[in-house]
């Protein structure tokens, strides 16, 4: 082989072992956004949530918005939701519900709630907030159902060898962990102050604030290297979705999921989407005092 040959089949092998490295590179030098944050400003207090725009590296006309739910908050944190969501082409929305699903205004039968929603509806009344579905009008043309039915997540959670109670000691465990080895926010005689509080209301938001903003750790044991079900297989489907959204004569996509699943969305919008964020905007969702 002669050294033009050799040359010539050296840079090809060189471009081909260079091109993966390269992309790699590219991904984890996009610095990841906030998607949650305490504000504790003087006068200005409060659980936010943010709106992270992405769009195409290399241009384009459609972006992508990133919007974080939190399921019990402010009733005037949703009616802004609702005021945002009319300047969208398509809002992708999670929900596991079987496909067609319609939700009136006001959520619909309160008597026909998951266990998930009761808890949710139990928070809501102790933490004097307001309910998701009760306050997100779902009832416009461009909102697009954007996760599992029950059975897309009973099969998932099946061939990952997964369970409910096994998701829920996972959590368990990596709470405890935190709180042993120091790493927690919050401990016991915090939430017994809170308790006793004159305006325990306001001192049980504070508290639970501080542990929505730190739950990172947890999450990541409960996805695990491959991912779950919960987060890493609905947000796929979720992207699935917006692919096809993607094809139509659209520009503007909201992803209205919740705050923990933002963090895999941008990942994902980065490496298979090829998109970066180009600003962020914050919403309160719970005022704190």
């Amino acid at each position: 082989m002669n050294n033009t040959v050799f040359n010539k089949t050296y840079s090809i092998i060189l471009v081909c072992l260079l091109m993966p490295m390269a992309a790699d590179a590219l991904q984890s030098s996009i610095q990841e956004p906030e998607f949650i944050k305490l504000n504790e400003q003087p006068g200005n207090k409060a659980l936010q949530v943010s709106v992270v725009r992405y769009k195409p590296r290399m241009g384009g006309e459609q972006y992508v918005d990133l919007i974080g739910a939190v399921h019990v908050g402010d009733k005037q944190y949703y009616q802004d939701l609702n005021e945002l969501f009319k300047d969208y082409d398509a809002v992708l929305y999670e929900l596991v519900a079987p496909e067609g699903t319609y939700i009136p205004k006001g959520g619909g039968d309160s008597d026909n709630k998951s266990w998930l929603s009761s808890i949710q509806m139990g928070m809501k009344d102790v933490l004097g907030l307001s309910f998701q579905m009760e306050e997100i009008d779902y009832t416009p043309k461009h909102f697009v159902h954007a996760d599992f039915t029950p059975e897309e997540f009973s099969q998932s959670m099946q061939d990952k060898g997964e369970s409910v109670f096994g998701m829920v000691f996972k959590m368990w465990r990596a709470g405890l962990s935190q709180q042993l080895s120091g790493q927690s926010t919050s401990s016991d005689m915090d939430l017994m102050v809170a308790l006793f509080s004159s305006d325990r209301q306001n001192a049980l938001k504070a508290l639970m604030a501080k542990e929505l903003v730190n739950s990172d750790g947890v999450l990541k044991v409960l996805e695990g290297p491959e991912g779950s079900t919960l987060v890493a297989a609905r947000n796929q489907k979720a992207l699935n979705i917006l692919k096809q959204e993607m094809t139509k004569d659209h520009q503007s996509f909201a992803i209205f999921y919740g705050a923990a699943h933002l963090s895999d969305f941008h990942q994902r919008l980065v490496r298979d989407f090829d998109m970066v964020p180009t600003s962020t905007q914050w919403l309160d969702a719970w005022k704190l005092k």
